[in-house]
Protein backbone atom coordinates (compact mmCIF):
# COMPACT_ATOMS: atom_id res chain seq x y z
CA UNK A 1 0.00 0.00 0.00
CA UNK A 2 3.04 2.49 0.87
CA UNK A 3 4.64 1.40 -2.22
CA UNK A 4 1.33 2.59 -4.35
CA UNK A 5 0.91 5.65 -2.48
CA UNK A 6 4.59 6.58 -3.09
CA UNK A 7 4.41 5.83 -6.92
CA UNK A 8 1.05 7.60 -6.69
CA UNK A 9 2.67 10.61 -4.99
CA UNK A 10 6.14 10.27 -7.57
CA UNK A 11 3.66 10.23 -10.61
CA UNK A 12 1.67 13.06 -9.84
CA UNK A 13 4.66 15.23 -8.92
CA UNK A 14 6.05 14.24 -12.65
CA UNK A 15 3.04 15.39 -14.07
CA UNK A 16 3.13 18.68 -12.45
CA UNK A 17 6.98 19.25 -13.18
CA UNK A 18 6.15 18.61 -16.87
CA UNK A 19 2.53 20.78 -16.97
CA UNK A 20 5.05 23.88 -15.44
CA UNK A 21 7.66 23.38 -17.85
CA UNK A 22 5.16 23.27 -21.03
CA UNK A 23 3.14 26.11 -19.46
CA UNK A 24 5.79 28.21 -18.44
CA UNK A 25 7.17 28.82 -22.29
CA UNK A 26 3.60 30.11 -23.08
CA UNK A 27 3.91 31.96 -19.73
CA UNK A 28 7.23 34.16 -20.88
CA UNK A 29 5.94 34.23 -24.13
CA UNK A 30 2.29 36.02 -22.96
CA UNK A 31 4.89 38.20 -20.61
CA UNK A 32 6.85 39.18 -23.77
CA UNK A 33 3.86 40.61 -25.73
CA UNK A 34 2.36 42.05 -22.37
CA UNK A 35 6.01 44.40 -22.01
CA UNK A 36 5.92 45.19 -26.22
CA UNK A 37 2.89 46.73 -25.45
CA UNK A 38 3.92 48.37 -22.26
CA UNK A 39 6.93 50.07 -24.36
CA UNK A 40 5.07 50.81 -27.02
CA UNK A 41 2.63 53.09 -24.90
CA UNK A 42 5.45 54.33 -22.78
CA UNK A 43 6.96 55.38 -26.15
CA UNK A 44 4.02 56.72 -27.75
CA UNK A 45 3.70 60.41 -28.35
CA UNK A 46 -0.37 60.52 -27.62
CA UNK A 47 -3.07 58.77 -26.14
CA UNK A 48 -6.11 58.94 -28.03
CA UNK A 49 -7.99 62.42 -27.74
CA UNK A 50 -4.19 63.93 -25.89
CA UNK A 51 -1.23 65.04 -27.63
CA UNK A 52 1.68 64.21 -24.71
CA UNK A 53 4.73 65.18 -26.77
CA UNK A 54 3.78 68.83 -26.16
CA UNK A 55 4.30 68.98 -22.64
CA UNK A 56 7.58 67.52 -22.81
CA UNK A 57 10.62 69.30 -21.85
CA UNK A 58 12.01 71.65 -24.20
CA UNK A 59 8.51 72.53 -25.97
CA UNK A 60 6.61 75.45 -25.52
CA UNK A 61 3.79 75.50 -23.11
CA UNK A 62 0.40 75.51 -24.48
CA UNK A 63 -0.86 78.49 -23.88
CA UNK A 64 -4.65 78.87 -21.42
CA UNK A 65 -6.88 81.26 -20.23
CA UNK A 66 -8.39 80.95 -16.86
CA UNK A 67 -10.33 83.58 -13.94
CA UNK A 68 -8.54 84.29 -10.82
CA UNK A 69 -9.89 83.81 -7.60
CA UNK A 70 -10.53 87.53 -7.89
CA UNK A 71 -12.12 87.32 -11.16
CA UNK A 72 -9.50 88.42 -13.41
CA UNK A 73 -8.42 86.59 -16.87
CA UNK A 74 -5.11 85.23 -16.72
CA UNK A 75 -3.27 84.01 -20.04
CA UNK A 76 -0.22 82.06 -19.57
CA UNK A 77 0.94 84.03 -22.86
CA UNK A 78 0.77 87.17 -20.74
CA UNK A 79 4.03 86.33 -19.12
CA UNK A 80 6.24 85.45 -22.09
CA UNK A 81 9.81 87.51 -21.06
CA UNK A 82 9.56 85.95 -17.71
CA UNK A 83 9.94 82.76 -15.59
CA UNK A 84 6.80 81.04 -14.76
CA UNK A 85 6.14 78.43 -12.10
CA UNK A 86 2.87 76.70 -13.06
CA UNK A 87 1.60 74.69 -10.26
CA UNK A 88 -1.50 72.56 -10.28
CA UNK A 89 -2.72 72.07 -6.26
CA UNK A 90 -6.33 71.81 -4.19
CA UNK A 91 -6.99 72.66 -0.63
CA UNK A 92 -7.42 69.39 0.93
CA UNK A 93 -3.93 68.07 -0.81
CA UNK A 94 -1.43 67.44 2.39
CA UNK A 95 1.74 68.21 0.43
CA UNK A 96 0.07 71.16 -1.59
CA UNK A 97 -0.46 72.75 1.94
CA UNK A 98 3.15 72.12 2.87
CA UNK A 99 4.28 73.51 -0.32
CA UNK A 100 2.65 76.73 -0.51
CA UNK A 101 4.59 78.46 2.79
CA UNK A 102 7.37 77.53 0.63
CA UNK A 103 5.95 78.76 -2.75
CA UNK A 104 4.72 81.85 -1.12
CA UNK A 105 8.70 82.82 0.48
CA UNK A 106 9.97 82.03 -3.06
CA UNK A 107 7.50 84.42 -4.82
CA UNK A 108 7.77 87.20 -2.08
CA UNK A 109 11.46 87.15 -2.56
CA UNK A 110 11.69 86.72 -6.58
CA UNK A 111 8.83 88.48 -8.12
CA UNK A 112 10.89 91.40 -8.92
CA UNK A 113 13.40 89.14 -10.66
CA UNK A 114 11.29 87.99 -13.68
CA UNK A 115 9.51 85.02 -11.94
CA UNK A 116 6.07 84.55 -11.44
CA UNK A 117 3.75 82.01 -10.05
CA UNK A 118 0.57 80.47 -11.18
CA UNK A 119 -0.95 77.80 -8.59
CA UNK A 120 -3.56 77.11 -10.60
CA UNK A 121 -6.30 75.56 -8.61
CA UNK A 122 -8.37 72.34 -9.50
CA UNK A 123 -11.61 73.38 -8.49
CA UNK A 124 -13.66 70.92 -10.38
CA UNK A 125 -12.50 68.47 -7.11
CA UNK A 126 -11.59 70.96 -4.99
CA UNK A 127 -13.99 71.97 -2.06
CA UNK A 128 -15.92 75.00 -3.79
CA UNK A 129 -14.75 78.17 -3.96
CA UNK A 130 -15.24 79.48 -0.32
CA UNK A 131 -12.86 76.92 1.12
CA UNK A 132 -10.28 78.45 -1.50
CA UNK A 133 -10.75 81.62 -0.58
CA UNK A 134 -10.03 80.63 3.14
CA UNK A 135 -7.21 78.80 2.33
CA UNK A 136 -5.52 81.72 0.44
CA UNK A 137 -6.16 83.86 3.37
CA UNK A 138 -5.04 81.64 6.34
CA UNK A 139 -1.76 81.19 3.72
CA UNK A 140 -0.87 84.41 2.91
CA UNK A 141 -0.76 83.77 -0.66
CA UNK A 142 -0.48 87.08 -2.91
CA UNK A 143 0.32 85.16 -6.23
CA UNK A 144 -2.31 84.58 -9.19
CA UNK A 145 -4.69 81.70 -8.21
CA UNK A 146 -6.49 80.70 -11.52
CA UNK A 147 -9.60 78.63 -11.37
CA UNK A 148 -9.99 75.39 -13.41
CA UNK A 149 -13.54 74.97 -13.28
CA UNK A 150 -13.94 72.53 -15.27
CA UNK A 151 -10.70 70.57 -14.79
CA UNK A 152 -9.53 71.24 -18.52
CA UNK A 153 -6.17 72.57 -17.98
CA UNK A 154 -5.23 70.56 -15.52
CA UNK A 155 -6.13 67.30 -17.28
CA UNK A 156 -4.26 69.47 -20.89
CA UNK A 157 -1.02 69.28 -18.49
CA UNK A 158 -1.46 66.09 -17.21
CA UNK A 159 -1.79 67.10 -13.33
CA UNK A 160 -2.93 63.44 -12.34
CA UNK A 161 -0.92 63.69 -9.17
CA UNK A 162 -0.67 66.81 -7.12
CA UNK A 163 1.28 69.18 -6.76
CA UNK A 164 2.42 69.18 -10.36
CA UNK A 165 4.37 72.36 -11.05
CA UNK A 166 6.16 73.36 -14.29
CA UNK A 167 8.93 75.65 -14.76
CA UNK A 168 8.91 77.67 -17.97
CA UNK A 169 11.35 79.71 -19.28
CA UNK A 170 11.23 83.28 -20.28
CA UNK A 171 10.59 82.23 -24.08
CA UNK A 172 7.85 80.18 -22.90
CA UNK A 173 9.37 76.88 -23.12
CA UNK A 174 9.09 73.92 -20.44
CA UNK A 175 12.11 73.70 -18.54
CA UNK A 176 11.00 71.29 -16.04
CA UNK A 177 8.56 69.07 -14.75
CA UNK A 178 8.08 68.17 -11.19
CA UNK A 179 5.49 65.73 -9.67
CA UNK A 180 4.89 66.26 -5.44
CA UNK A 181 5.79 69.16 -3.65
CA UNK A 182 9.05 71.11 -3.64
CA UNK A 183 10.76 73.67 -1.01
CA UNK A 184 12.23 76.69 -1.88
CA UNK A 185 15.90 75.61 -2.11
CA UNK A 186 14.40 73.07 -4.88
CA UNK A 187 12.01 76.35 -6.71
CA UNK A 188 15.95 78.28 -6.45
CA UNK A 189 17.57 75.70 -8.04
CA UNK A 190 15.50 74.95 -10.67
CA UNK A 191 14.76 78.35 -11.41
CA UNK A 192 18.49 80.01 -11.12
CA UNK A 193 19.81 77.81 -14.47
CA UNK A 194 17.01 78.78 -16.82
CA UNK A 195 16.54 82.05 -18.91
Amino acid sequence: MKKNLLSFAILILAVAIIVVNLWKPYSVEGNKDLAKEKEEVTNSKSIPGSDLSQFQEGNPAPNFELTTLEGEIVRLSDYKGKKVMLNFWATWCPPCKAEMPHMQNFYENNKDKGIEILAVNLTQIDNGKEAIKTFVKAYGLTFPIPLDENAAIGTQYQAFTIPTTYIIDSNGIISKKIVGPMDEDMMVNLTRDIQ
